[in-house]
């Protein structure tokens, strides 16, 4: 059974496309499943840091991003919105070139708070990077 709120698929996510960070970055929903948002983020010049290397914050940024469009769609429409309260990300392994990819699960969709686990991996399937976020629930 479906968490979300609204029908949603991962084609409808990207049609909603803004000039913002995600935008400039190349970060794409790739599907979206019962209880779970997937997309993917090129490594690329965009968001490498220095080194060569994916930076962490473009980790972080993709993690919020997942995290933040699924909390909104568990959120009947008018009723209110989710922001960020807080997010940890745990860099595992590192990656010059390809695309990551994430998936956004919940550990807990309270009236309040949510909390939501986002795994990031290679074009392989090893784990790069575990993030978990925290959102407050806005209610109208």
């Amino acid at each position: 059974m479906s968490i979300w709120k609204v029908p949603v698929t991962a084609a409808f996510l990207n049609s909603n496309r803004f000039e913002d960070m995600v935008s400039y970055i190349g970060i794409e929903f790739t599907e979206v499943g019962e209880d779970f948002v997937a997309g993917k983020m090129p490594v690329d010049h965009r968001t490498r840091q220095p080194f060569g290397l994916l930076h962490g914050g473009a980790h972080v940024v993709l993690a919020e991003t997942l995290g933040s469009v699924a909390a909104n769609l568990t959120i009947e429409p008018g009723k209110g919105h989710a922001v960020g309260l807080d997010i940890n990300s745990n860099h595992i392994r590192s990656i010059k070139e390809g695309y990551v990819y994430g998936v956004a699960k919940p550990i807990h969709i309270g009236g309040t708070t949510q909390v939501w686990e986002i795994k990031i991996s290679d074009e392989k399937g090893v784990l790069l990077n575990i993030s978990r976020i925290t959102m407050f629930i806005v209610r109208k």
